[in-house]
């Protein structure tokens, strides 16, 4: 069985027990891939977006260019589970120390609950890691499939990934510098680009977390 039918078996089988699923969307490369692996199979497809700072521009735009592709889809957008972690130990913000952490799974389960829907798609592979690889491979023999969580490409590499995206055309992600992850954060590189290609939204993350000013002054401080 080659990877792309090792996807499809897994998604066939959660499409014999419904028609509507969730699907934890970063707007990254995986789950961009699971999206268009999914879009044909399934008449609704909650994408559930985790935002680092609501409603930046440059993202929404993104956001709004992909799922034009498909009719099947919605977006629900939530704050993500490490931002709870942020609040507790105060990093670039006020300290909250009796902020509840939440982990993935609960904001799942909300989303679970509020959808009415049971099976939730991730874009997670062996391939990123050795604990992904270990969590993975015991969910080998129930097509990927755990408690509702589905892992279509669990075999995949990126490179098979990054060949899917360009053979069926799928726009890249958003990429803040040749280091950084798709997602908004604390680095310089995100900081940067944002400086130079959308500084509204870098005054949106400034009013939600006003000390991450520091990450560009002492940057542009030591390089002047």
């Amino acid at each position: 069985m080659t990877k792309a039918e090792q996807a499809l078996d897994t998604i066939n089988y959660v499409r014999q027990q419904t028609d509507e699923v969730i699907l934890f969307n970063s707007f990254g490369k995986d789950s961009l891939v699971v999206l268009d692996l999914i879009a044909p199979y399934f008449k609704r497809i909650v994408c559930v977006f985790m935002y680092f700072v609501p409603n930046l521009d440059h993202i929404n735009r993104f956001i709004n260019q992909v799922i034009c592709r498909y009719k099947n889809v919605e977006i629900v957008q939530v704050p993500h589970w490490n931002l709870t972690y942020i609040y507790r130990g105060g990093m670039y913000c006020t300290q909250n120390p009796k902020q509840k952490l939440l982990k993935l799974r609960n904001i799942a389960d909300m989303v679970k609950e509020r959808c009415g829907l049971e099976y939730v798609f991730l874009g997670m592979k062996k391939a990123d890691g050795m604990n992904r690889r270990l969590m993975l491979n015991t969910y080998a023999e129930t097509h990927y499939i755990n408690k509702g969580f589905v892992y279509p490409l669990a075999e995949w590499t990126q490179k098979e990934v990054l060949a899917y995206m360009q053979q069926h055309r799928l726009p890249m992600p958003i990429r803040y510098g040749k280091n950084a992850s798709n997602g908004v954060g604390f680095n310089l590189d995100c900081f940067l680009w944002m400086e130079q290609n959308a500084p509204q939204d870098l005054e949106k993350i400034y009013e939600v977390f006003p000390q991450s000013k520091r990450i560009l002054y002492e940057y542009h401080y030591n390089n002047q």
